[in-house]
């Protein structure tokens, strides 16, 4: 188990992070014991997801379209349309 100091040296260990060296477990001082795992990225774009599904597809377009002729709507307006 590593112990870690500074932000610095926890990247360091992180850059050097790769699928056959996936796991690092290090201790900071005064805040206590981690684990950290890397996960590789799914490298699937969105692209390539709705050429797979066809109704994932045809919802992306209509939203595309929707979005094109001004009926957007902003994550608070639609916060705001949803209150009870």
């Amino acid at each position: 188990m590593g112990k870690i100091l500074s932000s610095k040296e926890l990247m360091k260990y992180i850059s050097k992070m790769n699928s056959d060296n996936s796991v690092f477990q290090f201790s900071i001082p005064g805040k206590g014991r981690f684990t950290l795992v890397l996960q590789e990225e799914d490298e699937k774009s969105i692209h390539m997801e709705a050429d797979e599904n066809p109704e994932l597809k045809r919802m992306l377009k209509e939203s595309q379209e929707q979005y094109e002729n001004g009926r957007g709507m902003s994550t608070k307006e639609l916060l705001k349309s949803i209150r009870l």
